[in-house]
């Protein structure tokens, strides 16, 4: 906007301004982003190439000569938790045994029996 004797308005001069530093502030915004990610993936590419290399086809592992491994269901002996000699005494988990070290000798699943409730809020009489 100019007025009668061509000189820019005040306030078209100071939008203008405004406007402008605003376009380079977002470009100059828009650059450092662009640098930083091409930054990013440069830095990510030069400790990529410090990792070794995927293994080969033939280098993979290989199944055993017996076949595959499958899993094994066995019932264990329960361990007992040992009990503090004094009410002070806390048990730490180095004072505990590793649970379930022995095979049980009845290798029978147990299942619930009939009759009692088998899970909270189920209405049951529960154990006796």
């Amino acid at each position: 906007m100019t007025t009668a004797y061509g000189l820019l308005d005040p306030a078209a001069a100071e939008l203008a301004a405004t406007s402008t530093f605003g376009m380079i502030g977002a470009v100059l915004g828009g650059l450092v982003i662009v640098g930083a990610l091409i930054w990013a993936f440069w830095l990510g590419d030069k400790v990529r190439s410090r990792e070794p290399r995927p293994p080969r086809p033939e280098e993979q592992p290989t199944l055993p000569d017996s076949g595959p491994v499958r899993e094994t269901r066995e019932m264990r002996e329960p361990e007992e938790v040992p009990q503090a000699t004094d009410e002070d005494e806390r048990l730490r988990p180095y004072n505990l045994n590793p649970s379930g070290d022995r095979r049980s000798a009845d290798q029978e699943p147990r299942r619930w029996d009939s009759g009692t409730s088998g899970s909270f809020g189920s209405g049951g009489t529960g154990k006796a």
